[in-house]
């Protein structure tokens, strides 16, 4: 889909746009991608469907708190459950949501479901020992909100993970004819909002990432960045693309941990201007 990338701060209603294109985009997007979000049984990671089994980014989960940021359908929240998490899936789309308590009473999985903004989460501080989102509300939230927001609710030692467009894909992407391209088509510095007729979405350079989740109390552990794999297809890129991703990295996979002070006490919370 066509977007328009620029500096300025997303209008009030970009929250209300996205969640109606989900709600109305629900059902096409479970047809279209159905066999590569049930690979490794709902837990495999961004466009490739990287198997978490392979690349162990969360660790042991069995008797954990778990946050999924925008878990659409629910496959990831699913599968943590079944590892013995106590997983709570969030969303801001209804229908979304709706396919979610479908899936999970289907699967008999212990997942409670939440209708709420990643940048309003609804729980209390430290609530959490692992986030986690894969091309969910940390695509379709302002980061200079959620950002915060994940520091907040994570414990002490806790981890956040997030698969992410990468912002050489959003450097290099045509918005008219949504294709990538060899070369940059617009300004890295201040990278932010990505918008189109139905839907909002958001990037930041690397050093704006890597400020906002050290003044959330969270610092990089790994940053996962791979070509497509030799002889790959998946539904969510097209053959055009493949060379493209071949050469760059179209993802970034997010490893971050929440700090804790030496006195054994959590860093401070952002100050209020960065929330």
């Amino acid at each position: 889909m066509p977007r328009r990338a620029g500096s300025n701060p997303p209008t009030s209603g970009y929250r209300r746009q996205n969640r109606a294109s989900w709600d109305r985009w629900a059902r096409s997007y479970e047809r279209r991608h159905a066999t590569a979000l049930a690979r490794a049984g709902g837990a495999a990671w961004g466009l490739w469907r990287i198997p978490e089994h392979r690349v162990r980014l969360l660790g042991p989960l069995r008797g954990k708190d778990v946050l999924e940021l925008g878990c659409g359908a629910g496959w990831w929240s699913i599968a943590l459950a079944r590892q013995g998490a106590r997983v709570v899936g969030l969303d801001f789309s209804p229908a979304r949501l709706d396919q979610a308590r479908v899936l999970g009473a289907a699967a008999r999985a212990r997942v409670t479901w939440v209708s709420a903004p990643a940048e309003q989460l609804p729980f209390p501080d430290a609530r959490f020992d692992v986030v986690l989102s894969d091309y969910g509300a940390t695509t379709f939230a302002d980061p200079r909100r959620w950002i915060s927001e994940v520091g907040r609710v994570l414990r002490p030692g806790g981890s956040f993970v997030f698969a992410h467009a990468s912002p050489f894909r959003s450097l290099a992407e045509d918005l008219r004819r949504d294709r990538l391209e060899p070369r940059l088509l617009r300004p890295y510095f201040g990278l932010h909002v990505l918008r189109d007729r139905d839907c909002t979405e958001f990037q930041l350079p690397y050093g704006e990432w890597i400020e906002r989740f050290a003044s959330a109390g969270l610092s990089v552990e790994r940053l996962v960045e791979r070509p497509a794999p030799p002889g790959t297809t998946t539904s969510y890129v097209g053959p055009e693309d493949l060379g493209w991703a071949r050469r760059w990295p179209m993802e970034s996979i997010w490893k971050l941990r929440k700090g804790e002070r030496s006195d054994g006490h959590p860093p401070r919370r952002a100050r209020a201007r960065d929330r």
